[in-house]
């Protein structure tokens, strides 16, 4: 019952933070495969599986506050699509261990850019997206 339970507020809690934008599904990833003990790839494939209803639910609170490009919208999901399902396929060829370190190496690039990023002066809200 206790795992079922973790698992729960596992997810819960990731899904509270995707709505935030702060990368619960990387999280998530960090949590299955650290504490859940679930193999590397398995982990991934549910990630995947994990962000498709977090960014439908995202999705609409996104449009409403005028936080969507329209036209960089259909280009981005065709290029994350096809890298999706690239990297997937990749992933699969790659030893767990090696597939770990590429992960690991990522989260450090990604914690130092945002750790030494700075905030841009001239950064304003888009207006509200009006139809």
């Amino acid at each position: 019952m206790t795992e079922w339970l973790t698992a729960f507020l596992a997810g819960a809690v990731t899904g509270v933070l995707s709505g935030f934008g702060v990368g619960g599904g990387t999280l998530l990833l960090v949590y299955m495969t650290a504490f859940a003990g679930l193999d590397q790839r398995l982990a991934q494939g549910i990630n995947l599986l994990y962000f498709l209803p977090a960014g439908l639910m995202a999705l609409p609170s996104h449009w409403k506050n005028g936080f969507m490009e329209k036209a960089a919208l259909l280009p981005a999901i065709g290029a994350g699509l096809a890298c999706a399902a690239a990297a997937a396929w990749a992933a699969t060829g790659l030893e767990v261990e090696l597939l770990r370190k590429c992960f690991g190496g990522f989260l450090m690039v990604i914690g130092a850019m945002e750790l030494f990023s700075f905030p841009r002066r001239n950064s304003t809200k888009h207006p509200p997206n009006t139809g």
